[in-house]
């Protein structure tokens, strides 16, 4: 904590240069990676629907994702 302060109150943050575009939070990239960040919250959540409130074993769960993977490869090979 004493670091930080000090490296705000001695002004050290000026000479730094900021952060590319490229890598700023609204950028394509960092805005992909909150979209799959955001898709593995909803594949975790569905995994635990089917595992928990369903009863599927683990591996049923995992069978359906795979195949699921597979059938959507398959789509997006024909488009």
């Amino acid at each position: 904590k004493t670091d930080f302060i000090n490296f705000i109150s001695d002004q050290e943050w000026k000479s730094i240069e900021p952060v590319s575009s490229w890598f700023g939070p609204s950028s394509f990239l960092m805005s992909s990676m909150s979209a799959l960040f955001q898709l593995s919250v909803w594949i975790r959540h569905c995994h635990s629907y089917l595992t928990e409130d369903v009863g599927l074993p683990v591996w049923g769960s995992y069978a359906i994702f795979a195949l699921t993977t597979l059938f959507s490869g398959l789509m997006l090979g024909l488009v």
